[in-house]
């Protein structure tokens, strides 16, 4: 039988060692980060949970550790080619599939922990468009009683005021990343999955939906139509950001975006005190609408580029210049090679990734969507789980709510 190659390398020390000084500078001066140490994990094998909030949280975990600490990470960073490969070489990080179950993945990660080492990841699988804590899948509960390892949980605070996920920028304001609670096996061997799930759930909860800090900038609203695609006043619209304010296209009302993080209407009173507010209304709206009233003509219309992603090794461009139309039942992919009717039933797996991509799979094949500094992805997705939690569940295998094992009918996909 061939024998696993060892996952954990001695160049990896190295490289954290190399890179520790860097980190904890550039977290001082970037993103004004107060990080503090938990250096006694160091040597002792565990898994660290932490709430996911920015595009660098795993800098924040790297630097309390100060030792290599292997990460889960989504298949998009490993699609990249030689960047992939060189990512691979120097940090190893654990590959998953993040719309799928991934039983690869699994197998990695108790084969680093058979090695002695710790492993880290978010049990989101999202960070948060609002800067409140979404969705946490519970099969982390279940991860963490097969390894039976200490459970370090994570909190990263101020991180969405810093720099929310729909943002390029950003603003100047405070973060402090620290460890909140160790839970020792024998502090959890007595509870149920259920229990477990609940109270890593109760711990990692951050609520960024406040007025208590400030976080300077003069691009605060920018592109925040990539999370915002619903008005109070038009219901589905288009908008459109520029410094710290956001206008809907449809009624030109301005909604500005205040150092608080609040929203002010500009001349009116705009309903929803901050983003999270809004957002939840958003939710809200998605799911009070019947979609399969809107096959007609599509709801939205966006220029895009299309690729193929050959999965862990490269993304191949289709078509620079595709039209992409989103129906209450299915996608239009208009491209220089051929027009392609998605139904929405049909869609074996569909993920936002980063700030504004869009990964759909469908028919065997993994399609990424990147559109302009506007786009808003999350609609596509949000589209797609609501349709399927709306309709006759038909065949379960294609089925997107059996496919996603999901109970609650609300959930969009975030």
């Amino acid at each position: 039988m061939k024998k696993n190659k060892k996952w954990a390398r001695t160049r990896h020390e190295v490289v954290w060692f190399l890179l520790f000084q860097i980190f904890s500078l550039w977290a001082k001066l970037r993103y004004r980060a107060k990080v503090d140490s938990f250096r006694k994990y160091s040597k002792t094998p565990c898994v660290l949970l932490y709430n996911h909030v920015t595009g660098f949280d795993q800098f924040f975990v790297a630097i309390s550790f100060g030792r290599p600490v292997y990460f889960v990470a989504t298949e998009d960073i490993f699609s990249n080619g030689f960047i992939s490969k060189l990512l691979r070489f120097l940090v190893a990080p654990i590959p998953i599939r993040k719309h799928t179950v991934d039983l690869k993945a699994m197998k990695n990660i108790l084969q680093i922990v058979k090695e002695g080492k710790s492993i880290a990841l978010a049990p989101e699988g999202n960070r948060t468009y609002s800067g409140r804590t979404v969705h946490m899948k519970d099969s982390v509960a279940s991860l963490c009683k097969k390894l039976k390892l200490d459970i370090v949980l994570y909190k990263i605070e101020g991180g969405y005021g810093t720099q929310p996920r729909w943002s390029d920028s950003v603003r100047k304001g405070r973060m402090h990343c620290y460890v909140s609670k160790v839970l020792k096996p024998e502090d959890y061997s007595d509870m149920s999955e259920e229990e477990l799930y609940k109270l890593i759930k109760e711990e990692l909860y951050t609520d960024e939906a406040t007025d208590t800090a400030v976080f300077k900038g003069n691009k605060r609203a920018e592109y925040l139509e990539r999370a915002m695609y619903v008005c109070p006043d038009c219901g589905f619209s288009t908008f459109e950001s520029t410094g710290n304010k956001i206008k809907c296209l449809k009624c030109e009302k301005t909604i500005l975006y205040n150092e608080d993080t609040s929203l002010s209407g500009e001349g009116f009173d705009f309903p929803y005190r901050f983003v999270a507010d809004w957002y939840e209304y958003q939710n809200e709206y998605v799911n009070s609408t019947d979609l399969t009233a809107l096959t007609e003509e599509p709801v939205y219309v966006d220029e895009v580029s299309l690729y193929r992603v050959i999965i862990y090794k490269k993304k191949e461009l289709l078509d620079k210049n595709a039209k992409l139309s989103l129906y209450g039942d299915r996608i239009v992919v208009e491209s220089r090679e051929e027009e392609k009717t998605i139904a929405l039933k049909d869609i074996t797996g569909i993920a936002c990734m980063g700030r504004n991509k869009l990964n759909i799979e469908y028919d065997k094949t993994l399609y990424q969507i990147k559109g302009s500094k506007r786009f808003n992805a999350l609609k596509y997705l949000n589209f797609c789980y609501r349709y399927n939690n709306i309709v006759e569940e038909g065949d379960s295998e294609t089925s997107q709510k059996s496919a996603k094992g999901e109970n609650n009918v609300k959930f969009l996909g975030i």
